[in-house]
């Protein structure tokens, strides 16, 4: 049961960060490759995504 709330986290953020790939401005490739990346990589591929993800309108601050 430990690993249930974690998992269950970790399927939330995903999902979250695939959403906002998906309506983001960034080109079809870039959003292709970052929801491969969220899908085979869960968590890694989530917090690349934070880190270097597209950002959209938040990009020109």
């Amino acid at each position: 049961m430990e690993y249930g709330l974690f998992g269950l986290i970790v399927l939330i953020a995903d999902i979250y960060a695939i959403y906002q790939v998906l309506t983001s401005t960034a080109s079809t490739l870039a959003k292709i490759i970052w929801t491969v990346v969220i899908l085979v990589l869960p968590v890694l591929g989530f917090i690349a995504w934070l880190i270097l993800g597209p950002r959209g309108s938040r990009a020109t601050i």
